[in-house]
């Protein structure tokens, strides 16, 4: 039984899963395929993109769901551009956004300013209203070098909100402990997440749900709607429209989850649980 099972007051050998959708602000696709999954699918928690280009209008259509912030320092696409919110030089890349790469973000990011950054991230979030349950990054830039992780986790003591992480494996493919470091400062986080390379998540949540182990375990996917806007700057849009489908109306998913036990839990649990520490 993991520790985080017992404190959450789950019986030994089950199985909780939380679902959580990337991205939402991105596109107005994927506000609408994010807000569907969360109230008419399976979808238990999404986390918002603030500095991305539809943010504002996802925060409109909030209604109190399970949403954290998906902390943001890269853009991506080729087409399809934005940026901080603060005034960041090291954060732009010269075309007018965020760095398309991890490497050039790694690479040439001052990390005060990406902590200014990200901070301004959380509390704009908070000011347009969301009740913030967890932090994230997208593309993993602040989980996978550790000058980056710092600043990670040192704004989830001070917001006192949980945090994604990867598996134990990826500690010892980038070389530090970054799970241990969380546990140590009291930042909870679930016991295991599986990781779907790239977007479209339909095989690895298929293969997760078949081999899930006792504990919390985190599953991401990606869901937008079939649109003209979607198709025309992102080349993974079939792969989120799968997404989509398999969260709101895929009939195998659910039988799934049923025989594999899983109870589906937003991230506020892992909060509440962390702010009473």
């Amino acid at each position: 039984m993991t520790e985080l099972l017992e404190r959450l007051g789950y019986a030994q050998g089950s199985r909780v899963v939380i679902m959580n959708c990337d991205d939402l602000g991105a596109s107005h696709a994927v506000n609408a395929g994010v807000y569907e999954a969360l109230r008419t699918g399976l979808a238990t928690s999404a986390t918002i993109m603030v500095p991305a280009p539809w943010s504002r209008e996802a925060a409109s259509r909030y209604r109190g769901e399970d949403v954290g912030v998906h902390l943001t320092l890269n853009a991506e696409y080729d087409r399809y551009r934005w940026g901080p919110i603060t005034r960041a030089p090291s954060l732009l890349d010269g075309d007018g956004g965020f760095p398309r790469t991890l490497e050039d973000l790694w690479d040439h990011a001052d990390l005060d300013e990406c902590r200014r950054e990200l901070r301004a991230q959380i509390e704009r979030a908070i000011l347009w209203g969301f009740d913030i349950s967890h932090l994230d990054s997208h593309m993993g830039s602040m989980q996978l070098r550790p000058e980056f992780f710092d600043v990670y986790l040192d704004l989830a003591l001070e917001f006192s909100l949980p945090v994604r992480l990867s598996s134990a494996s990826t500690e010892k493919a980038i070389g530090f402990p970054f799970r241990a470091l969380a546990a140590e400062e009291g930042v909870l986080f679930p016991d295991h997440f599986a990781l779907a390379t790239g977007i479209g998540s339909r095989r690895t949540i298929e293969r997760a749900i078949h081999d899930l182990e006792p504990g919390v375990t985190e599953l991401h996917l990606h869901p937008a709607l079939d649109t003209p806007e979607q198709r025309a700057y992102d080349h993974d849009w079939s792969h989120r429209v799968d997404d989509h489908h398999l969260l709101c109306f895929d009939t195998e998913l659910p039988v799934m989850l049923k025989r594999a036990g899983v109870e589906l839990i937003g991230f506020r649990p892992l909060r509440e649980l962390q702010r009473a520490s």
